[in-house]
């Protein structure tokens, strides 16, 4: 009877560490279940912080095109004026060579029309 109360007892032993253990791998379950929801959680936080960031980067890069855009226009814009008053400039100058010496400046514009009508007859 000693065997049999030793094997019962180590059967209750064993019992009461099975279930200490199912006990204890619920509870590993539930802590990995927790964890990977907590990880599921910063993964969304950091992909809306990423998403945040690159509208943020986009439009400081929209900004910087539209200034380097803006200075580019006033530059051509300039360029364009001074162009036009070089032009308004030069057809005064010609006007004013026109009236001093008339038939120099007819005779240069028939020289001018003879060698490129030359040139286009090659």
């Amino acid at each position: 009877m000693d065997e049999a109360a030793k094997d019962a007892a180590a059967e209750a032993a064993q019992d009461e560490a099975y279930a200490r253990l199912q006990k204890d791998l619920t509870a590993v379950k539930n802590d990995i279940a927790h964890l990977s929801q907590q990880i599921a959680d910063a993964v969304n936080a950091l992909a809306t912080i990423a998403q945040r960031e690159t509208k943020r980067g986009v439009r400081r890069a929209r900004e910087n095109v539209d200034t380097v855009m803006s200075d580019a226009s006033e530059r051509a814009s300039a360029v364009a004026s001074a162009a036009q008053e070089a032009a308004s400039s030069l057809q005064e100058s010609l006007e004013d060579v026109v009236q001093e010496r008339p038939l120099t400046s007819v005779a240069i514009a028939m020289a001018i029309g003879f060698l490129v009508g030359v040139t286009w007859r090659r």
